[in-house]
């Protein structure tokens, strides 16, 4: 597969969402709905920046199930989200459109799991995800995350480049989102000591 095989649209222009196909049947519906984020993934500028800001809002409710929970979701997201994308892709009859934005939500779930594992997740939960530090922790997972996804330092730009179908939609934002959580947690000790 080479780069012009894996050619997307310019993300400094806006880009209109492409249409789900006349006739699609009820199943593709829910896989596009889902591949552009319950919607999250529709505004023509910044797609990837709106649906990491769904995936987030979605995720502050399932960090209060706990650590487990949140991580088998995160998981079943990642591997369910190769099909979601791969055939939101073929929908839209090109190759990780910007407005498919399942993978970003993936990968800031990916980002959140050591604010989950860290015991934000207790019987306190909207107590403790209402402090200033839990805040703070949440912004900088965010930012973190897109700046990764953004700027896609090896590896997260070769499997950008390199990786077909769903997979290859999936994988950048995986590795964005477990290289953040890697630089989240050396952020989070530095304030805390």
């Amino acid at each position: 597969m080479t780069d012009h095989d894996l050619s997307k649209p310019d993300i400094r222009k806006a880009n209109d969402c492409p249409p789900l196909p006349v006739g699609a049947n009820i199943l593709d519906r829910m896989v596009y709905w889902l591949g552009l984020g319950l919607g999250s993934g529709l505004p023509r500028r910044a797609p990837g920046t709106w649906g990491t800001v769904g995936g987030l809002i979605i995720a502050i409710p399932l960090l209060s199930l706990g650590f487990i929970p949140f991580l088998i979701l995160t998981i079943l997201s990642c591997i369910l989200g190769v099909w979601i994308c791969g055939r939101t892709a073929e929908l839209m009859q090109g190759h990780d459109d910007p407005h498919i934005v399942w993978d970003e939500w993936a990968g800031i779930w990916i980002t959140l799991l050591p604010l989950s594992y860290m015991g934000i997740a207790d019987d306190n939960f909207w107590k403790n995800v209402s402090q200033e530090l839990s805040i703070f922790a949440i912004v900088v997972a965010f930012i973190l995350f897109r700046f990764f996804d953004i700027v896609k330092p090896p590896p997260i730009g070769w499997a950008d480049k390199r990786v077909a179908g769903g997979l290859g939609i999936m994988l950048d934002d995986i590795i964005a989102g477990i290289m953040a959580a890697v630089v989240w947690v050396a952020v989070m000790f530095g304030v805390l000591l």
